[in-house]
């Protein structure tokens, strides 16, 4: 597969990567390429951003979550067609799943797409060590091709003189220098950027302005040269059918199932949905902020990810789509919920009142709960028989206080062991984010109990 591409990356969060790669697949979208925008990690908001700017949806591309092995599949699924890809790391270059080596860092999935990397550096405090940082990066693993570098938060043309002869004798070549900026800064809450669906008009905005700096600063025909000297990638690109077919199902009965969706419920994996089609599901999103009903003849619920704790009162307000979604989940319907929509199915949320679905009530808290987790199913569930094992992660600011009359939804095995969730007769209901590329069976199990 001959796409060109790029990884974005830097040596520490915060560096800009955002920056660039928002950037950059902007302004080559706007010069009409078909630019295939990807996300290395779990991160559901900087992927929203990207589809922005390219128009195609923003894929995840997560080797923890999904494997080392679905790497290649997934990256060529998303850039099948494409003119460019434009891949953004996580965190540092050299940082992945903790206490597991290079797993899930940017670049292990640099090496697996065979994709030159270019270094987002930020500048603002230093010089000529910028020369013995880069050299360290692009010494680390001879495996990772840093082919070039962008420095950030440059001051003046005097710093971006010295920062250049410094690389000089680095041997990697510097691609741009970007000037201090903050004007055009995104906006950042407790769990990162403002989500596009929550500020769409003024994320236009940004996105334009990000490719302006990228034009103004950067050396785009380098980068694209850059881009075109990846070699071809050995990838058969991952096809939803055929892994709903690699489970032994197949499409069924094509019942309604709801998703939910809008500026409360921003954190979906395209996949999922992509998923679920090939099951034979008919997929309709519906917002909880604005729907006062379920879509007609919904049979399941999907329930996300996102920010309801900023949306509790407009969601809380919402009492027909509350009592509609308890309706249906009295009845046994099948209901899945991850993080956001385990907080909307509790009975309050940060005192608003939500769907009642579980005996909880959930509450902001200062402690923030991060990270990769191997869990198993407690016991059979709408997603998943007893005893299977998954991936996932957990990023939340908020605690539930839980009453009876639920069974947990996994024992999570590492890096602490712990039940969590909550299954109730058709309800799952989870903090853990999972990526169903990796587990396409749940897919085909949900549409299957909504068949049934």
């Amino acid at each position: 597969m001959p796409v060109p591409r790029l990884v974005i990356a830097a040596p520490a969060s915060g560096s800009g990567k955002t920056t660039v790669a928002t950037g950059l697949m902007a302004l080559l979208a706007a010069r009409g390429l078909a630019v295939s925008p990807h996300k290395v990690g779990p991160d559901y908001i900087d992927a929203g951003y990207h589809a922005l700017a390219t128009g195609r949806p923003g894929r995840n591309l997560d080797a923890y979550l999904c494997g080392t092995e679905l790497i290649g599949p997934l990256f060529a699924h998303g850039a099948a067609g494409c003119d460019v890809a434009v891949v953004e790391g996580v965190m540092g270059l050299y940082d992945g799943a903790a206490g597991q080596g290079e797993l899930a860092s940017t670049a292990q999935v640099a090496k697996l797409l065979r994709a030159p990397v270019v270094l987002v550096v930020d500048a603002s405090s230093q010089s000529r060590s910028v020369a013995a940082l880069v050299h360290g990066f692009a010494s680390w693993d001879p495996e990772v091709r840093i082919g070039g570098v962008i420095l950030n938060k440059v001051g003046s043309d005097r710093h971006e003189a010295l920062l250049r002869e410094a690389l000089d004798e680095s041997g990697v070549p510097v691609l741009g220098a970007l000037r201090r900026a903050a004007e055009i800064e995104t906006p950042s809450r407790h769990l990162g950027l403002v989500p596009v669906a929550e500020r769409r008009a003024e994320a236009v905005d940004v996105v334009r302005g990000l490719a302006e700096r990228v034009r103004a600063g950067c050396d785009v025909e380098g980068l694209l040269r850059l881009a075109r000297s990846a070699p071809p990638l050995e990838a058969e690109a991952w096809d939803a059918g055929g892994a709903v077919r690699e489970t032994g199902g197949g499409a069924r009965g094509g019942p309604v199932v709801a998703v939910a969706g809008g500026a409360a419920f921003t954190f979906s994996y395209s996949e999922h949905a992509e998923l679920l089609r090939a099951a034979g599901a008919d997929v309709v999103v519906f917002d909880p902020l604005r729907d006062g009903q379920l879509p007609p003849g919904t049979r399941g619920v999907v329930i996300g990810g996102g920010f309801p704790e900023v949306y509790a009162a407009e969601l809380g307000a919402n009492e027909p789509l509350r009592k509609a979604v308890a309706e249906l989940a009295r009845s046994g319907a099948p209901v899945a919920a991850e993080c956001a929509g385990l907080l909307y199915l509790a009975r309050s949320l940060d005192g608003a009142p939500m769907c009642g679905v579980l005996d909880a009530d959930a509450r902001m808290s200062e402690r923030l709960t991060l990270g990769y987790r191997e869990a198993v199913a407690v016991g059979d569930s709408v997603l998943a028989a007893a005893g299977t094992r998954l991936r996932g992660h957990e990023f939340h600011r908020t605690v539930l206080e839980p009453g009876a009359g639920a069974a947990p939804a996994w024992g999570l095995v590492r890096p602490e062991r712990r039940v969590e969730g909550f299954v109730q007769r058709g309800v799952h209901a989870s903090y853990l984010h999972t990526h169903w590329a990796a587990a396409p069976a749940m897919a085909q199990r949900f549409v299957e109990r909504c068949v049934a």
